[in-house]
């Protein structure tokens, strides 16, 4: 199989269960999009700022977090240096496990600020957002009920506005970092779409298996079977004990948006049969 027809395959089985119509997204897309982010991504040895955490109530939910772990372990075996952008709780949680950069900014405009002041510090060579929440056309933040839930975020919008290097997004339902890309195609759907952009925007139907899409292909790119050290179960385990929930039920389980870890697993023993590191 063709690179070229690895990404294609990837793309449609990221969004073949289709719970939230990322169908619609995915025909919104320019084909090759997994393929496109994932080589922004090949051969890094430099910093990569993965900004994720989604909160529910007062405290984060389990997808975003365990796909930007896993993508964060992958890169830092291959050399590069990710660290985690958030907010607290969830900086605050993962900090002695992880390097992590804490969104503290109260507003957009020192946001904006503090984006600035981060990316010179670190010049990465890619930013990536993971489910993280994306301002909608007034300026506010929203979650998939429609609640306004903007006193309880954290800003990382201008990380991607204002970045020098490739940016990538992974969303599963319209209102994430990144779908500004297709905002227009997304009016169909029950949900305050996000006017933030992004450079590849890549979309599935867990959040999280987007980060397992992309190791996928850096996989493939370095010959090694990155996937088979990915164990969605133990981090959920993990953000578990540190106060996560399902974003759908509201609880604290070992679940992400309302199903159970083994179906994660299941799309990674997939992408390890595409790629052809796993047999049927």
């Amino acid at each position: 199989m063709t690179d070229a027809k690895l990404g294609q395959a990837i793309e449609n089985l990221m969004v073949a269960r289709n719970p939230r119509r990322m169908q619609v997204a995915q025909a919104a897309l320019l084909p090759g999009y997994f393929l496109r982010a994932a080589s922004y991504l090949y051969d890094l040895s430099g910093t990569v700022i993965i900004g994720t955490g989604f909160p529910v109530v007062d405290t984060f939910e389990t997808d975003g977090p365990v796909g930007a772990i896993a993508l964060y372990d992958c890169l830092q075996a291959l050399g590069a240096k990710p660290i985690i952008a958030c907010g607290p709780p969830l900086s605050r949680a993962i900090a002695d496990e992880y390097r992590v950069l804490e969104l503290t900014a109260p507003d957009l405009d020192s946001a904006k600020l503090e984006a600035t002041r981060a990316l010179e510090r670190l010049q990465p060579g890619a930013v990536i957002s993971i489910e993280r929440p994306g301002l909608a056309d007034d300026g506010r933040y929203y979650n998939m009920r429609g609640e306004d839930i903007t006193a309880r975020c954290s800003f990382f919008d201008p990380f991607l506005l204002l970045a020098a290097c490739p940016t990538i997004a992974i969303g599963d339902g319209g209102n994430e970092i990144g779908m500004g890309k297709i905002g227009a195609a997304l009016q169909a759907l029950d949900i305050r779409v996000s006017v933030t952009d992004c450079d590849e925007l890549l979309v599935a139907d867990v959040s999280n298996w987007g980060a397992y899409g992309l190791i996928a292909l850096l996989a493939r790119h370095c010959g090694r079977d990155l996937l088979a050290d990915i164990a969605p179960l133990a981090i959920l385990e993990y953000l578990s004990a540190r106060g996560s929930v399902d974003g759908v039920t509201r609880e604290n389980t070992l679940t992400e948006d309302g199903l159970a870890a083994t179906e994660g697993m299941r799309v990674i023993h997939e992408l390890r049969m595409l790629t052809g590191f796993a047999d049927h």
